[in-house]
């Protein structure tokens, strides 16, 4: 059986009787925005302060209210506050447990702010901390990723296009790949937390106060940069929690690629890489198996990263200035999206920390030659050969390698001069993956001081974030 909330509204003034219990059921968001508890008092006592500073708070009460203020936080932080599902949000229960603690001193708070403005505010400052929060996990796993790239500057392996063999590139060069994903990740994140650091409060329900307010001095204790332009946008607006979402998604699919790379490539068929047995998993049935759930994971968490920014997109397209109740539906994706992704990033981060990487089989994969067709090419480019001409030789001479049961590179030289005049004996000398690495040298390539010059920013980069 169902227990019911008992029906004690709390905004009912113009209202005759309660509200029906299914009503306030539907009205709950406490077990969601029960999140956003430090934000809220933060924010109450920053306004606090300026309404003693204004004259319209008496300065006692004001000190005595952030004190209370500062129990609050420590309660909600130690699970000690009751939810009482009639009280619906989080700014309702502060509010509740401010008066037990100041009684009467306790109805000042609320002068000149509603609390359409006040959930505003709790956003943006929750925004500003997520992408901080976001931004050193995706930092963290960076490191990890250079880390590694520093090990293997040497290592060769297959580059793939279509999940076949390509061309050759070193490991470094494909790990620094990641870690340049994660770079716009981070120069995302930290737009969003420049365009959420201004300030609603003081836009009230949606047409400010006749009260004299002073809407900087809130923002300046509250570390953002200034104050919003327009009473109505500023409650109605969730630009910031839709592009936070975006940049969430977006890293998460990042993370979901890297995460497919590790499922692939501690397959045997791959054999490149090994989890360290902390960031592996048995299974419950086979003995044998260790299984890459932190890859798989990575994966999975995308598709809810997506759908986080969808699901608020779809609250706010069509809804009329100003503030509409539907705007409650954006804590959910707005409070997990941000703390999904830093878990993810710092499981990968300590997965690719730890890990093995096994050159043999990375240069193994590369034995038959044909990652790099494209160098024997380009090998008649370089003596006058029209590329397409010179394409086409390459093909045929692929084509005779697997008629005859081949590999690319077992081809001798004069089964090269018979498919092309222009190819001479030193053809053979392109298929040595280093020596195609060391002719690749320009800048964002993968030659190796091409790389060891991307390796040194990125280790300069990331050290002065540290």
């Amino acid at each position: 059986m169902t227990t019911r909330p008992k029906a004690r509204p709390v905004s009912r003034a113009a209202l005759a009787g309660e509200a029906d219990p299914r009503l306030v059921a539907l009205s709950v968001s406490i077990q969601d925005d029960a999140a956003l508890f430090a934000e809220d008092v933060r924010g109450s006592q920053a306004h606090v302060a300026m309404l003693a500073a204004q004259g319209i708070v008496p300065r006692a009460v004001a000190r005595r209210l952030r004190r209370a203020l500062d129990q609050v936080r420590q309660e909600f932080a130690a699970g000690a506050i009751r939810f009482d599902p009639a009280l619906e949000d989080v700014h309702t229960h502060v509010e509740r447990r401010l008066g037990e603690l100041a009684g009467r001193d306790a109805g000042y708070l609320h002068a000149g702010r509603s609390r359409n403005d006040q959930v505003a505010l709790d956003e943006r400052l929750f925004i500003v901390g997520a992408c901080a929060r976001c931004d050193a996990a995706v930092a963290r796993l960076q490191r990890a990723l250079v880390g590694q790239a520093r090990r293997h500057l040497d290592t060769v392996l297959p580059g793939y296009t279509h999940l076949q063999r390509a061309q050759p590139v070193s490991l470094a060069h494909h790990l620094l790949a990641h870690v340049e994903a994660a770079g716009r990740d981070r120069q995302r994140l930290a737009e969003v937390r420049a365009r959420a650091a201004i300030s609603p409060l003081g836009s009230g329900a949606l047409a400010g106060t006749t009260l004299p307010l002073d809407r900087e001095a809130v923002a300046r204790a509250l570390g953002l940069t200034g104050v919003t332009r327009n009473s109505l946008d500023a409650v109605a607006d969730r630009d910031s929690a839709i592009e936070l979402l975006f940049a969430v998604a977006l890293a998460a699919v990042h993370l979901s690629r890297l995460g497919e790379e590790i499922v692939l490539w501690t397959t045997r068929e791959f054999g490149f890489m090994t989890l360290d047995d902390a960031f592996a998993t048995g299974s419950s049935l086979m003995p044998q198996k260790k299984n890459p759930d932190v890859g798989e994971l990575a994966r999975g968490r995308a598709g809810r990263a997506i759908g986080d920014l969808v699901a608020l997109l779809a609250v706010v397209k069509n809804l009329p200035l100003s503030y509409n109740r539907d705007l409650q539906e954006d804590k959910r994706p707005l409070l997990g999206g941000p703390e999904a992704l830093a878990l993810t990033a710092d499981a990968l981060a300590g997965a690719v920390e730890t890990a093995t990487f096994h050159a043999d089989r990375m240069e193994e994969a590369l034995g038959g030659g044909e990652a790099l067709a494209t160098d024997a090419a380009e090998y008649l480019v370089e003596r006058g050969v029209p590329f397409r001409e010179a394409h086409e030789a390459v093909g045929a001479a692929a084509r005779l390698a697997t008629a005859r049961g081949v590999p690319l590179a077992r081809l001798d030289a004069a089964d090269w001069k018979g498919i092309h005049r222009t190819f001479g004996p030193d053809v053979l000398r392109c298929f040595d993956p280093r020596r195609s690495l060391r002719r690749r040298e320009l800048p964002g390539g993968p030659g190796p001081r091409a790389v060891r010059t991307e390796l040194r920013r990125w280790e300069r980069a990331l050290g002065a974030a540290r």
